[in-house]
């Protein structure tokens, strides 16, 4: 084989998306609230670009209309948007220049927002200002205050602080680091002591509980001396935490000699106590979930599904920026700095028009395919594929994928995310298609009825549910019972109800 450097000539043939076409896919994977975003900064970034006010919007609605219908009907398969580079898009730029004469100018001046888009403006900062929410407390400075209001040297505090700064919020309040890693001479057997006890001192703060280093020594923070039951509960939380973990109810009862209902008493009262003692300070935040789409029904019986189209602004090109297109004061600079911004203010209306369409078309192809979750519930669910419904509306299963994501659908019977829809499935005794998400239901079901003091083994429970028409494998079941956080039949047997 002979290596040599030089130029050649090859061919390969290689796909390329088009700018235009990234933008028609970076669209339509946005939901609502996101594209709302997308559109506020696009018009940030873009002078061209304005929303359309009441006035222009009922001129135009008749339009938007017929086109959107035409854009439903002739939308059969997935259309891509290509940039035309040899003309330089010259059929856009005269059809935005005719637009000039069909919409009425009323000011030869640069627009300016109306009153009533001032107030509207004015009422989003002021409601964005009321649902911000007010930053809670920390865990630190929570255990800070306390230390504050104690007599301690400056030496002690400082270590307390530490400690309290190294605590883990989010674990439940937990010194997960050791405490020789906080000192800054570990071999100074007097910053030990002292680091030692601030650890005591944090230990004894609110919450009950904090800057233990296991669980074993949260639960004996928390434990009270004064409590009836003080010496029987600090025996099982040192010695039997794994067998009650694992409901090992005999083993405990033949090392302690207590009986069963004495054992299963005790484990009560250590179920009051909080493994986790500072989860209150863990912020939540609560997700906001706006539906995309809306589904309803016709005076047929029919699901219709509609786009949220309210909440989203209606964009237009400024009829200014197109004059000054035309200008002949224009200079070369300009007219190009305008070209470009019409050319994107042109390619995000038309992209959002395509997420629209699309949207539309692939969901309600799914409400089609599960409408008898809208009519019964989730339990009717019934097995479905993206390329099913890819196959369906003619477009590619990216396409469904990018259209389904993180989109929310509200329907007579509540809000589901979109995705949820799609399930995988096996078949039923009778031949029909039964959904993974029905199987479940009826998992939870058989174990909701079990014989506490007997539970069903994951043998038993592929038994109960062939008798029921669901055909599945021993793993499966297994596989959905840790998915659903059921323990094992171990673990769920009730020993007071069973003669040790």
């Amino acid at each position: 084989m002979r290596f040599s450097l030089g130029q050649f000539t090859t061919q390969k043939q290689i796909q390329k998306l088009a700018p235009r076409m990234i933008q028609s896919m970076e669209i339509l994977q946005l939901p609502v609230l996101e594209l709302q975003e997308r559109i506020d900064q696009e018009m940030t970034e873009n002078p061209v670009l304005e929303e359309l006010e009441q006035e222009q919007e009922e001129l135009e609605g008749a339009e938007a209309v017929q086109a959107a219908e035409e854009a439903a009907a002739n939308d059969d398969v997935e259309s891509e948007l290509v940039v035309d580079e040899e003309s330089n898009n010259a059929d856009d730029f005269e059809r935005l220049d005719e637009l000039d004469n069909e919409i009425p100018d009323y000011f030869d001046e640069q627009p300016r927002l109306s009153v009533n888009r001032v107030q509207e403006f004015s009422d989003r900062y002021h409601d964005t200002m009321a649902n911000i929410s007010q930053r809670g407390i920390t865990l630190y400075d929570h255990l800070v205050m306390q230390l504050r209001e104690l007599d301690l040297s400056p030496d002690v505090f400082a270590m307390a602080e530490r400690i309290a700064s190294s605590l883990d919020a989010e674990g439940g309040g937990y010194l997960t680091l050791p405490l020789e890693s906080l000192i800054r001479n570990d071999t100074d057997e007097q910053q030990l002591a002292i680091a030692q006890d601030a650890l005591n001192l944090v230990q004894r703060l609110d919450p009950p509980g904090v800057a233990a280093r296991n669980l074993e020594e949260c639960l004996l923070i928390q434990l009270s001396q004064d409590h009836p039951f003080y010496r029987e509960l600090h025996m099982l939380i040192t010695n039997h935490l794994e067998d009650l973990e694992h409901n090992r109810l005999p083993l405990i009862q033949k090392q302690t000699g207590m009986s069963i209902e004495d054992i299963q008493l005790i484990w009560e009262e250590l179920r009051h106590l909080n493994p986790k003692p500072a989860s209150s300070f863990v912020e939540k935040p609560i997700a906001t979930v706006v539906p995309d789409l809306f589904v309803h029904q016709d005076e047929h019986g029919a699901y219709i599904v509609t786009v949220e189209e309210r909440d989203i602004p209606q964009l237009g090109i400024s009829a200014y920026y197109r004059r000054r297109l035309k200008a002949t004061d224009a200079n070369k600079e300009e007219k190009e700095f305008l070209r470009r911004k019409l050319n994107g203010a042109q390619w995000l209306i038309e992209a959002i028009q395509q997420r629209q369409a699309t949207l539309l078309k692939v969901s309600q192809a799914i409400v089609d395919h599960q409408y008898r979750v809208i009519e019964d519930g989730l339990e009717a669910i019934i097995p479905l594929k993206m390329q099913q419904i890819a196959d369906q509306v003619g477009v590619h299963v990216t396409t469904v994928s990018r259209a389904v994501d993180d989109k929310w659908i509200q329907t007579p019977r509540g809000i589901f995310p979109l995705r949820g829809f799609f399930v995988g499935g096996t078949t039923a005794e009778d031949g029909e298609d039964v959904a993974w998400d029905s199987i479940r239901t009826k998992l939870q079901e058989i174990i909701d009825q079990e014989d506490k003091a007997k539970p069903h083994s994951d043998d038993e429970l592929v038994r109960r549910l062939k008798a029921a028409g669901f055909s599945v494998a021993r793993r499966t079941v297994t596989k959905y019972r840790k998915k659903m956080g059921i323990p094992s039949s171990r673990q769920r047997k009730d020993w007071g109800q069973v003669d040790v």
